[in-house]
């Protein structure tokens, strides 16, 4: 056992790893949780994971027993609902709620269990309802019920003076501070109610009601609310309380985050309304979720929607309906999914014998230990490194932390790391967590400093859920979330940290000859300043790819057209939804092969899964069917070709697609200038389906220098070695004769008689992750994994460099003659480098950082 899990276990050992249950975590981890061997799952607050022995439990159970639909009186039905009834009050039990006082009432999650609640309730124009600005889409989405019915809505914060750990209810220590209110159109809900649902409650008179929700804990930032407030919110006695609102209100607790580690026990705090989903808890079933429901406030609920299953009788051709008398059964539309109620209980057994006590300190241990030790992280200027949210270390104890860290990290020069880049390289480190805003965007405005113009502005800039646009104008869009479940281990947390250590961690920079950082970097610069051309550097291969996506092929001479190399990425296959098809999604793209002969004016195309050859003419003229397609956010006119040619390529990869040929591209230009001032492309002129710069160059050299890097990374950890070539990469030019990443710095180049600009470094994906072994797809981290150790420049991984031609028209716009690039041609690169370039030439070539 190392050190640091000595010192971890001195501090925590009498909660962490189930001490007083039969197995400890080690053993149960080792033992049910096989495939998450060699992977660190990080984002049980997204969904935890269900053991392999609690799978087998339920494939036993479902194909050793009949059961039928529960609608029915067959041996097979009663089964189901007996089932069904003991799922009801083991869910009670969880949430210790007596039979007495509370329904379960079983939905497909907590959002359809949020939904049936803001359908249903009663709302007037003198209702309101208000929630903590801290809460998830799905609650939130029940204003639109209440805005629609005239009742007003209202976002609050809630201010808690004093700690957890301190406070028994008292109302002073909370405050409200309230948001503007919201209130659409004159919609006053009617005071003739069907079925008489608000006529009486336990005798009283109909009256006015009210509905504050909150959640047991935030799903973004893992903030735990003190439950307290479900009294005092009933009892009006919370400071800042609009004390002007009338009539009675109720609580809705949710509890989909909390409840996997702290269910909220509600004859303690008995709220009105709580809602959750069973894969928070352990795993599985999926699309199964419970509303538990206090009996008065069930009689509340109004449904105005009947079904199978919720009526006594029903009259096909008359207004004529009567409703069953149980709750459940008038709330649970149409035949509940039994089987997945059924694969409860074997979920609740996992949970029952560890207990929900003993999850929680375990899970809090680990995050209060990665907590400390994310907090403790400085840069080599000694500037923090993580930035967390939503939790006061000095009011809350350690075991009552939450199992979640929400954070962002920032670089030692003050700058974001943005989140998808987090995301990125944690994959490759085989690290499961969760970005963005978690569908949580008051939180996620509160903790990241938002204001209301910069979230229209976003998304005016085009901002949306999920999307790469994680920082803008300098400010995160989202953050970053670990969060801890019941299996997770102290090498999970070990292995996050080491992983946050050696990924974004400035470090001293030592040199072995002597040198310090700024020396290097002046040597450098001195260098790149005086050499203005390379000697003996060569055009090694040229590789046309005429199909985005499919294989390429090799040449000795090429023509260059305009657009850069003739014919390359010149067509494309879109499937039937209108996307663009790529390897990432269609790996079958990586078996067709392509060949261009000038002489005959073809393309010919061959496929493992087609006998017969493709032949596509060159010159034919498609202009009759012409069409217009959107590429990455770039629109193009292409011409189609006929069933025969779709059927061929949808019969090659598997599935329906069009083959299409760039006709002409429209809007497009690039803002580097190449000789004569002129754009280096015309945006007049005919361009193909490249996602950016027009050529990819690799150099031989940068190549070797990576395979060095990948063969030291995979010394002596039993990993089989990985060794790539420039093809990896998909380049159209390989160079050779030039030093490793010397393209990094190079501005133009030219070969022959023609000229190309730098666009800039290529920024990688998982794509050169994929392998084409005999016809088999073989994906793995590498070599992206090591390139992002060393070739990471603000958010991308960066290797080879992109070219733009300076095309053949001169300054009228007439066309010179044609130019061709040749095998062994001498390159000649123009160098210009910037200080910043130099000095992360300096640190990727002697840090590897």
């Amino acid at each position: 056992m190392d050190q640091s899990k000595e010192e971890f276990l001195e501090r925590f050992g009498a909660d962490y790893g189930y001490p007083d249950a039969p197995r400890g975590v080690d053993e149960m981890r080792a033992a049910d949780f096989k495939r998450l061997e060699g992977t660190v799952y990080l984002d049980h607050a997204g969904a935890t994971l269900y053991s392999e022995p609690q799978m087998a439990d339920v494939v036993k159970d479902l194909t050793s027993n009949v059961y039928g639909n529960p609608h029915s009186q067959s041996d097979s039905s009663m089964a189901a609902s007996d089932l069904v009834t003991a799922a009801r009050h083991e869910v009670l039990k969880y949430f210790n709620a007596s039979p007495r006082d509370y329904k379960c009432i079983f939905t497909s999650g907590a959002t359809a269990a949020l939904k049936l609640v803001g359908e249903c309730f009663p709302w007037s124009r003198e209702s309101c309802y208000m929630y903590t600005m801290e809460n998830h889409n799905s609650v939130l989405g029940i204003r639109e019920y209440a805005l629609s019915k005239g009742a007003t809505v209202l976002a609050v914060d809630i201010n808690e003076d004093s700690d957890l750990e301190s406070n028994h209810g008292s109302p002073s220590s909370f405050k409200i501070s309230t948001h503007s209110n919201q209130r659409r159109g004159e919609d006053v809900l009617s005071h003739n109610c069907q079925n008489g649902s608000l006529s009486t409650i336990s005798g009283k008179l109909r009256n006015n009601w009210n509905l504050f929700a909150f959640p047991s804990e935030c799903n973004f930032s893992g903030q735990k609310f003190n439950l307290n407030l479900v009294k005092l919110i009933k009892e009006g006695k919370v400071a800042g309380f609009p004390s002007q609102q009338q009539g009675q209100w109720m609580v809705l607790l949710d509890a989909a985050k909390g409840c996997a580690t702290e269910p909220p026990n509600l004859d303690v705090y008995p709220a009105d309304f709580v809602v959750c989903s069973f894969y928070k808890i352990f795993g599985y079933p999926t699309g199964i979720g419970a509303l538990i429901v206090k009996n008065e406030a069930a009689g509340l609920l109004n449904k105005a929607y009947f079904s199978g299953g919720t009526v006594a009788v029903s009259i096909a051709d008359i207004d004529f309906v009567k409703k069953r008398k149980s709750v459940e059964q008038v709330l649970e539309d149409g035949t509940i999914s039994f089987l997945s109620i059924a694969s409860l209980r074997h979920g609740f057994k996992i949970i029952g014998m560890l207990t929900t006590s003993a999850i929680s300190r375990h899970t809090a241990s680990l995050a209060t230990y990665v907590r400390k030790k994310m907090l403790d992280m400085k840069h080599r200027n000694k500037k923090k490194v993580c930035i967390i949210y939503g939790h006061q270390s000095s009011k809350v104890a350690d075991l009552k932390m939450s199992p979640t860290i929400t954070f962002n990290l920032k670089r030692e020069d003050g700058t974001w790391f943005g989140y998808r880049e987090v995301e990125k390289l944690a994959s490759l480190s085989g690290i499961h967590l969760r970005t963005g805003c978690f569908c949580n965007p008051g939180a996620c405005a509160k903790y990241l400093g938002l204001s209301h113009s910069d979230l229209v502005s976003n998304f005016e800039a085009g901002h949306v859920c999920w999307d790469d646009n994680d920082v803008i104008k300098g400010k995160p869009t989202g953050a970053v979330r670990i969060s801890f479940g019941y299996m997770s281990t102290y090498e999970d947390a070990a292995g996050f940290l080491k992983f946050l250590q050696s990924s974004f961690v400035s470090k001293p920079i030592t040199f072995s000859n002597g040198l310090d950082l700024c020396s290097s970097y002046e040597i450098l610069i001195a260098d790149n300043q005086s050499q203005q051309v390379v000697p003996d550097v060569r055009l090694k291969t040229i590789t046309i790819y005429p199909v985005k996506s499919c294989q390429g092929f090799s040449a000795q001479i090429w023509p260059l057209a305009i657009g850069g190399l003739k014919y390359d990425r010149e067509w494309l296959l879109q499937g039937s939804g209108g996307e663009i098809l790529t390897q990432k999604k269609v790996p079958e793209l990586g078996s067709i092969c392509t060949l261009i002969n000038l002489e005959l004016g073809k393309l010919f195309i061959e496929s493992p899964k087609r006998k017969d050859k493709l032949e596509i003419s060159l010159l034919e003229n498609l202009s009759h069917l012409t069409a217009e397609v959107d590429v990455y956010g770039q629109r193009y006119e292409v011409e189609s070709y006929d069933d025969n040619v779709n059927t061929w390529f949808s019969e090659a990869i598997g599935r329906h697609c069009t083959f299409m040929r760039c006709s002409s591209s429209k809007n497009r230009s690039c803002s580097h200038t190449g000789k004569n001032g002129r754009l280096c492309r015309d945006t007049r002129s005919k361009l193909s389906f490249v996602n950016e710069g027009q050529l990819l160059l690799i150099s031989e050299e940068s190549v070797s220098d990576l395979n060095s890097r990948l063969s030291s990374s995979n010394n002596g950890n039993g990993k089989q070695r990985v060794i790539v070539d420039a093809m990896r990469f998909r380049p159209n030019i390989v160079i050779s004769g030039s030093m490793p990443y010397n393209e990094d710095n190079w501005r133009r180049i030219h070969i022959g008689d023609a000229y190309f600009t730098s666009m800039g470094g290529c920024n990688r994906c998982q794509m050169i992750n994929l392998q084409q072994n005999s016809g088999q797809v073989i994906k793995s981290k590498e070599p992206l994994a090591t390139l992002a150790s060393y070739r990471r420049e603000k958010g991308k991984i960066l290797f080879g460099v992109l070219l733009n031609y300076e095309d053949g028209l001169d300054g009228e716009g007439e066309i010179l003659a044609e130019r061709w690039l040749q095998v062994g041609q001498e390159v000649h690169p123009s160098t210009a480098a910037t200080p910043e370039r130099c000095l992360a030439t300096v640190e990727s070539l002697h840090t590897g950082m």
